[in-house]
């Protein structure tokens, strides 16, 4: 009779025989709470550098429209009031120019400061074509327009005196604007720009002193 004897190789023996060890390469819970606080400062750094940026160019482009849109509107003001040949002032915040065009035919253009809080162009200098209670669409030249918006009235200067503020439509001969626009949110600071118009001398119109 025959015996005979599995064989057993000596490195499967040496496998069952060793231990189990975890594996020891891993980080400590210390290191992960450092790692994670660090984490945290480097993110909100990163996030108020990227608000800094963001504001900074909020700002930058509300003054670039603003001066946008002031620079239309002064060039357009004035070169109706210089062609203007007759005014009438309604009050401090809106005017009535009668324009004369090339071919000697007027026209009449109404500049003035919407503060109606229910009117579609609410808080902006605005120009419509007609006196003041015209049906025609407005022209919204400045938006955001702060209400101490005023025209400023003059007659000719004289050398005999120095007050030449004009009281009537028929001593007027020179007007000036004056507006502040302002831009700005609940997340950013507001943007404000002062414009004070030169005084356009209204070349066309006879006065009476």
């Amino acid at each position: 009779m025959t015996t005979s004897t599995p064989r057993t190789s000596p490195w499967t023996r040496r496998r069952r025989d060793r231990p189990f060890r975890l594996p020891t390469g891993g980080f400590s819970l210390t290191e992960v709470l450092v790692a994670a606080g660090l984490s945290t400062f480097l993110l909100a750094g990163i996030l108020s550098a990227f608000l800094l940026v963001g504001k900074a160019g909020f700002a930058s482009s509300n003054y670039s429209e603003m001066e946008g849109q002031l620079r239309t509107a002064l060039d357009l003001f004035g070169d109706e009031a210089r062609k203007a040949a007759d005014i009438r002032w309604h009050d401090e915040r809106t005017i009535t120019l009668a324009v004369v065009t090339a071919t000697s035919a007027r026209y009449l253009a109404t500049y003035a400061y919407d503060p109606d809080p229910r009117s579609p162009t609410h808080g902006s200098f605005y120009r419509v074509l007609g006196d003041r209670d015209s049906t025609q669409p407005r022209r919204v030249l400045v938006r955001g327009v702060a209400p101490d918006f005023a025209f400023q009235r003059f007659k000719l200067e004289t050398p005999t005196s120095s007050d030449n503020v004009a009281r009537s439509d028929l001593e007027t001969k020179q007007i000036q604007v004056t507006l502040r626009a302002a831009r700005g949110g609940t997340q950013a600071p507001a943007s404000t720009q002062s414009a004070i118009s030169a005084r356009y001398i209204l070349r066309n119109k006879r006065v009476s002193n």
